[in-house]
């Protein structure tokens, strides 16, 4: 009897010894890509620029309104993406799926998430594109198409970030017994017009 204690013992420290190494494996496991960590940066490197900043409002392609904004301002109109769920939280770990391509013909990566549940999140799709270089690989845009249902409206907003450029947000709305509204809110700040 006694020369099998021995084996069992070790044999029971190794299957501790087992469990902990899988647990800190689960722990290390790369997270999902921080969207709105990137934002907020984004948003206090504009609060600290010399940029002047313009805003175009367009509504349902019939009234367009274009101007300028003070910097202070700026927050207030980035709000849609500063109130995005954080998907880097655990919670969102096993409810989003995570996927990286490499498009040769853009020279970008993607890595997109979606929902497994679509019925059940607001976040649809965020996808972001990377731009590779050896020296360092860097962020272009930002895409997050999120839909908001209430009892008493329908939201859908399409956003897209330009990093160190714009953003803009098309929002699809629907209330009762009233007809859907487009309005294309585009913020610039740095310089748009190139690639």
């Amino acid at each position: 009897m006694k020369k099998y204690v021995f084996p069992l013992i070790l044999l029971c420290c190794l299957l501790i010894i087992r469990c902990k190494q899988k647990n800190k494996s689960d722990e290390n496991k790369e997270s999902f890509f921080p969207v709105l960590s990137f934002i907020k940066s984004q948003v206090a490197q504009i609060d600290t620029s010399l940029y002047s900043i313009k805003k175009i409002v367009l509504i349902d392609s019939t009234h367009s309104d274009t101007v300028f904004v003070p910097r202070e301002e700026f927050k207030n109109l980035a709000k849609d993406f500063l109130d995005l769920p954080d998907l880097t939280e655990k919670k969102f770990k096993d409810r989003y799926i995570e996927e990286k391509l490499f498009d040769e013909q853009i020279n970008r990566v993607s890595i997109s998430y979606k929902p497994k549940k679509p019925e059940e999140e607001d976040i649809q799709k965020q996808e972001i594109l990377i731009k590779p270089d050896p020296a360092e690989d860097k962020i272009a845009s930002i895409f997050i198409d999120r839909v908001i249902n209430n009892r008493d409206s329908f939201l859908h907003k399409i956003m897209f970030w330009q990093i160190d450029r714009s953003f803009q947000i098309t929002t699809i709305s629907q209330k009762p017994a009233k007809p859907e509204t487009t309005t294309i809110l585009k913020v610039v700040w740095g310089k748009d017009d190139e690639e």
